[in-house]
């Protein structure tokens, strides 16, 4: 029979069955005794139906991945541990470990997951969609229910981000009570300590939901403790079988102590080591969303959802290369004044979405269509002087050098249909349609305005088709091609000194996703393998120019320098290896083989161009493979994980051998064992272990080229939680 969790549950069954014929031809039934049935899940990756709900999900490559059915280090919401199981993943680890995910896949860049659409329960949280798409808002992963992710083939039904759609959902309210109660606590390595609180419920046509965390980590550099704190709360209201009503507002903070970047050296000599000591870091992110749902029919339904990003992202921090050192001047007894950065987010969605089933003579359909409209205003305040003190400060000593407001109005309208050809045959294409326009406005003291781009329009429209053909009913062929764009964005436009000019025609990157999968799924086993193409034209740069005036002064000018192309192969394999009455072994492999490269461009290297054509795309690992083997014996279960990162580089022209200062070279391979443990005792108590890195592997993952800094970023060694959840 289908199994509804991971864990082996217990169910008890009576039935009546048999008749016979008494004396009296009356019928009699007999009721057996209560049988018993035992079981387990081997296969933990799910795919979203090809109709969700008002999405049509069909003919693409998507993840389900629920929380409560894999062994992972959910306290410090470890990605490599979390996305384990979807292929191609890429890790950055940059701002201690549990404070934020930073993920990409097929070539992407993963700061924080920002070629991506990222949503919880399918709201937006990207901060600003076309001035900063970075996603700070970072709630806790103990309120997660699932995790679902969709490649960019969905782009023109949720976003035209390449990297396609992360959607967290959160836990729901038991609607068969009026009050649960649900706590998870936490302790582990380098003082690490949190606990999530969460009540919920249902009265009458009313249901709600909310929590509270806190967390707290020394960290495991010097000088990386950071706290964070997340509230939310969700209120629905179902007014009548057709219509309903909800509220949610989420807010997540934490303070996190940066401890900077390091040269290679210094990371040879001591990973935990830190170059900087008064480096802080402050998001403060609002997520307000109110949505109507409305069936207006069995084929129809409607949902309304408006949204809002509300919040701040502020820094405080010696903003230079590791080896410029932060000392206390001998002169004046002082350290050197830090660097004050504050950016405001303003950032509001409407989007109306309807979802139509119909039949057009002998020829069924689906159709998704809808609009969104857009406006953010991003106030970006910069390059401030702040104190000469030592703690989380953001007090100027004076004002800031840079104060711009980066304000978009954008409107979309999109439509997918699906026609359902033949039962097996189902084709499906769409178009989305974006028009609006980005302004700049503001001051940069030590840079002539007149001299900046105002404008930059958004005007495209996006055409894709895909399909799906279903051999029998566990296996399917599906694929397809779906155009995608990213904006030009607010770092991209600001010069950092005057020297620098910007492109006054700088074009919005476009380009396509194109993928062919195979997906099977047979009693024990599941198959899910992935050929794809991305193309991203129009990467943003620096090239250097000499003044057309004929004085001989050269500039650098930040400008479109050229293309990309990822292709590759993502192939997800999960298997039932060995089952008994009490234990099963099963086990995956999650492989990605991802050609990632330049295949026309040029950057500047300070004294010249040099042509970057056949490089490989920074940060992105030609292979990146992650295996597990779980044993179940009961309600408890041990996975044990191996990870594999290939070799990557830090810029387009590929430094083999790295900088003294550490800010640019390559990011050696690297391959970690992790160890999660999961026991559940009656529903009521969850007890989850992890060891982390269990042959304290000393790695990092990448060398950014803009915050938090250039250099080598180590990631954690070895390190142990115990996690305790008790359910009422």
């Amino acid at each position: 029979m289908g199994l509804l969790s991971s864990v082996a549950f217990i169910q008890s069954v009576s039935v009546a069955i048999g008749q016979s014929k008494s004396t009296s031809d009356s019928l009699r039934s007999h009721t057996l005794n209560a049988v018993t049935v035992k079981g387990a899940r081997s296969i933990v990756v799910e795919t979203l139906p090809e109709i969700h709900g008002t999405y049509l999900m069909g003919g693409k490559r998507s993840e389900v991945i629920r929380l409560s059915e894999i062994d992972a280090n959910v306290a410090e919401k470890n990605p490599r541990q979390i996305f384990a199981r979807i292929p191609g993943v890429f890790v950055y680890d940059m701002d201690g470990t549990g404070n934020q995910v930073n993920i990409s896949t097929r070539g992407l860049d993963p700061h924080r997951s920002w070629e991506n659409n990222i949503r919880q329960n399918g709201v937006i949280t990207n901060s600003d969609m076309y001035g900063y798409p970075a996603s700070h808002y970072s709630p806790p992963m103990e309120s997660m229910e699932r995790i679902e992710f969709v490649r960019g083939m969905g782009s023109l039904q949720y976003g035209a981000q390449f990297g396609g759609m992360l959607n967290y959902i959160t836990k729901k309210a038991d609607t068969t009570r009026r009050f649960g109660f649900e706590t998870i606590n936490s302790v582990g390595s380098y003082g690490l300590r949190s606990t999530y609180n969460a009540i919920g419920g249902r009265i009458g046509k009313w249901t709600y939901y909310a929590y509270y965390y806190r967390r707290h980590s020394d960290g495991y550099r010097q000088n990386s403790n950071s706290d964070s704190q997340a509230q939310f709360g969700s209120l629905q209201f179902q007014a009548s079988k057709s219509v309903g009503i909800s509220a949610e507002l989420g807010r997540s903070t934490y303070t996190y102590h940066i401890p900077g970047p390091l040269t290679d050296a210094m990371f040879a000599q001591d990973p935990r080591q830190s170059s900087r000591s008064r480096n802080y870091f402050n998001p403060d992110i609002y997520i307000p969303s109110l949505k109507l749902n409305w069936k207006i029919s069995d084929r129809t339904s409607v949902l309304w959802t408006n949204s809002a990003v509300l919040g701040a992202r502020n820094s405080v921090q010696l903003d230079a290369l590791a080896t410029v050192l932060d000392t206390i001047n001998r002169a004046t007894g002082q350290y050197r004044a830090r660097q004050v950065d504050i950016d405001n987010f303003n950032s509001y969605t409407t989007e109306a979405r309807i979802l139509h089933r119909y039949k057009l003579g002998g020829i069924g359909g689906a159709l998704a269509a809808g609009v969104q409209l857009m406006s953010t205003d991003l106030h970006r305040r910069q390059l401030g002087v702040g104190t000469t003190a030592s703690d989380f400060d953001l007090t100027l000593t004076a004002p800031f050098k840079r104060d711009l407001h980066f304000r978009t109005k954008n409107f979309a309208a999109f439509a997918e249909n699906h026609f359902y050809l033949t039962d097996r045959l189902t084709v499906s294409p769409g178009i989305r349609v974006e028009s609006g326009t980005t302004e700049m406005r503001g001051t940069i003291s030590y840079y002539d305005n007149a001299t900046l781009p105002r404008d930059i329009s958004h005007h495209f429209a996006l055409l894709g088709i895909n399909g799906q053909y279903k051999l029998s009913n566990e296996v399917k062929l599906y694929g397809g091609w779906a155009q995608a764009y990213r904006p030009v964005v607010f770092k991209d436009i600001i010069p950092a000194s005057v020297y620098e000019r910007i492109d006054n025609n700088l074009k919005d990157a476009y380009g396509y996703n194109a993928e062919f999968g195979l997906e099977g799924r047979w009693q024990g086993l599941h198959v899910n393998v992935t050929v794809f193409d991305l193309l991203y034209r129009n990467r943003l740069g620096t090239v250097l120019l000499t003044n057309p005036d004929g004085d001989g002064v050269n500039y650098i000018l930040r400008t479109n320098i050229g293309d990309s192309r990822s292709t590759g192969v993502e192939a997800l394999l999960e298997t039932q290896l060995f089952r008994s009455e009490k234990l099963l072994i099963s086990g995956f492999t999650s492989t990605a083989f991802n050609n990632a490269r330049y295949i026309n461009g040029r950057v500047s290297t300070g004294t010249e161009n040099r042509n970057v054509t056949g490089n490989q795309v920074e940060s992105a690992p030609r292979w990146t493979s992650r295996n597990g083997l779980t044993a179940r014996y009961g309600t408890a279960s041990l996975t044990i994980q191996y990870s594999y990162v290939a070799q990557t580089f830090s810029d387009a022209l590929n430094t083999a051998v790295p900088s003294a200062n550490g800010a640019v070279g390559p990011v050696p391979a690297y391959s970690l064992v992790d160890l999660n443990g999961t026991w559940r005792i009656k529903r009521l108590l969850t007890i989850r272990g992890s060891i982390n890195n269990l042959l304290n592997q000393q790695y990092f993952t990448k060398r950014p080229t803009f915050y938090p800094g250039p250099g080598v970023w180590p990631s954690d060694g070895r390190s142990a939680q115990i996690t305790v959840g008790l359910n009422l």
